[in-house]
């Protein structure tokens, strides 16, 4: 990846409506360019949508928690599978440390979030969670190559 290339996914990062053309006049290089280099950057997995980033908060989901698994021994695949149940759960990362998932949760209130995490301990395969609500967000996902 070189200065192009970053300027590049800054720029559509900015304009995420941005068309190709729009995209070449802003960085002062050929349409032709910016389309090889998009084609390049997705292909090799640098640009994994083109969605739009939807905004927790505007679909009635103003608390952001973290919550962490503590899972029962051989059993990540069915608490994997069992989170996928929970629309609420954004992400779910495997962690090496003390704890074996981390999940980004979203929740509409406190009660809302309290409902969720006793969905996520309503498997067997989790034994245990240890939730933080997140009070702002000051880097927001995205904002930096």
């Amino acid at each position: 990846m070189d200065e192009l290339d970053a300027r590049l996914l800054v720029t559509m990062r900015a304009h995420p409506r941005i068309g190709l053309t729009e995209l070449a006049r802003l960085l002062g290089v050929a349409r032709g360019t910016v389309q090889a280099r998009v084609e390049k950057l997705t292909a090799r997995g640098v640009i994994v949508d083109f969605g739009p980033t939807v905004s927790a908060a505007g679909t009635g989901h103003p608390i952001l928690a973290f919550v962490w698994l503590q899972i029962a021994q051989g059993r990540l695949a069915e608490a994997v599978q069992a989170l996928h149940d929970v629309p609420q759960i954004l992400e779910v990362h495997g962690t090496s440390g003390q704890h074996d998932l981390l999940c980004r949760v979203v929740a509409r209130s406190t009660d809302h979030l309290q409902e969720v995490i006793a969905r996520i301990l309503a498997s067997p395969a989790v034994q245990r969670t240890d939730t933080t609500i997140a009070l702002s967000t000051q880097i927001p996902i995205g904002s930096s190559p």
